[in-house]
């Protein structure tokens, strides 16, 4: 088996954490069926194969024990689980983006405490889901300034997952109650809402994350910092892709409202792709041309966008939420030096420098399993904010822009 390359013991926290084989592919001997385990309460349990040797067991000091027993791991044999540690918390919103998000965040030790949720019906869904997950059933406290009022005082966190136009006061009203806020994408619905929120947050000192799966994940933060550090030269274009079935499979819901979807397919999935591109440039745009095609809805269902950046470099973006299934997003970053490819929420990074042939993934990065699990470990500090409303106010602004350059049909205007 391959022994991890550099890059793994860059990545690798040095706080407790437990890996093990994933794969047992041969029998030789139960030492290749290990665990090299760090000091955490379940080895106090006595579950573990062997004694670490220090408190903070390093990925290093692990790795040379396995290789001790003659088994070298590779990124394909593991698997890495980190502690969870409990966060007291509070659902603000509890509909259908709510519950595909509770599994992982029981998972990682979300202690939710009470939800927020004006509906009768998707309360009822997301407490029968909790059950189903062995969690406890909260209350439900469907106005959240009574909520805040009762709860703010036992409470770490808010997840806010409702439609667009509450997030501005939403957020703002939870921050200034003291609480760490993660909220749902995109941020607000545009740059005054952004300003505004940056300075709620930098008055209430606590943390804002953006749920945006691209800015949290390694792979995009990995990409960002190749294009900042000039390693592959000079920003040259860079060309967006997203395409999704999102006209049928949200006709006849808020999604589809101007007034509390703040847009539409462009805004709505495609802002995945909006935020991408702005965590991957790292700068403002100068000046942005758009179309927006509604195709009979009271929102964008189709859109083309091009724009210069600071820099000089020039960004295209192509959105159609009216076509077949089974189409992927895809994100191309011309360099002087080489040409990134990804996809919007950071599912792959693959690179290809001058005078190679094809493209290579870059190895030795985990993949993000959600945005609770990155907000946690921001919590902890143990990193830095991947998803800052910096970014957001930045997609916020291109939004701006796109709107108003699509009301005159494509004239050119410069972002605020």
């Amino acid at each position: 088996m391959a022994l991890f390359p550099p890059v793994a013991f860059q990545t690798a926290e040095v706080y407790p954490f437990r890996w093990k084989q994933k794969n047992f592919t041969t029998e030789d001997t139960e030492k290749r069926r290990l665990y090299a385990i760090s000091l955490c309460p379940s080895f106090l349990c006595g579950e573990n194969e062997f004694p670490p040797t220090s408190i903070h067991y390093p990925f290093q000091t692990a790795f040379a024990f396995c290789a001790s027993l003659g088994y070298y791991p590779s990124n394909y044999d593991l698997w890495f689980e980190r502690p969870t540690v409990t966060t007291r918390t509070a659902l603000i919103g509890a509909g259908n983006m709510a519950r595909h998000h509770l599994p992982l965040m029981i998972e990682t030790g979300a202690d939710i405490r009470v939800i927020c949720e004006p509906s009768a019906d998707n309360c009822k869904m997301t407490l029968e889901k909790l059950a189903e997950l062995g969690a406890p059933r909260p209350p439900n406290e469907p106005v959240l300034a009574e909520l805040l009022e009762k709860y703010a005082d036992e409470l770490d966190a808010v997840f806010i997952v409702t439609p667009h136009n509450l997030h501005h006061d939403q957020a703002k009203s939870c921050l200034e109650a003291g609480l760490d806020v993660l909220l749902e994408k995109p941020m607000v619905m545009n740059a005054a809402e952004a300003l505004s929120l940056m300075d709620c947050r930098a008055r209430a000192g606590k943390h804002l994350v953006v749920a945006f799966q691209g800015g949290l994940s390694p792979q995009i933060q990995r990409a960002a910092r190749l294009i900042a550090s000039g390693e592959l030269g000079e920003l040259r274009t860079v060309t967006g892709m997203i395409w999704q079935g999102w006209k049928r499979n949200t006709q006849g819901k808020w999604r589809q409202k101007p007034d509390i979807a703040g847009g539409g397919f462009l805004f709505d999935s495609g802002a995945h792709m909006l935020n991408t591109v702005c965590a991957l440039v790292g700068e403002d745009f100068e000046s942005v041309a758009a179309w927006l095609d509604s195709r009979g809805t009271p929102v964008d269902i189709d859109g083309v966008v091009m724009g210069r950046l600071k820099s000089g470099a020039l960004v295209t973006i192509n959105g159609c939420g009216d076509c077949i299934s089974g189409l992927h997003s895809e994100i191309y970053v011309n360099l002087t030096g080489g040409v990134i490819r990804t996809g919007i929420y950071g599912e792959r990074l693959l690179l290809r420098r001058e005078g190679e042939a094809a493209y290579s993934e870059v190895e030795g990065l985990p993949k993000m399993r959600g945005a609770w699990e990155q907000f946690t470990r921001v919590r902890a500090g143990q990193i830095a904010n991947p998803s800052p409303p910096e970014v957001g106010l930045r997609m916020a602004k291109l939004w701006d822009a796109i709107v108003e350059s699509a009301s005159k049909n494509g004239q050119p205007v410069r972002t605020g």
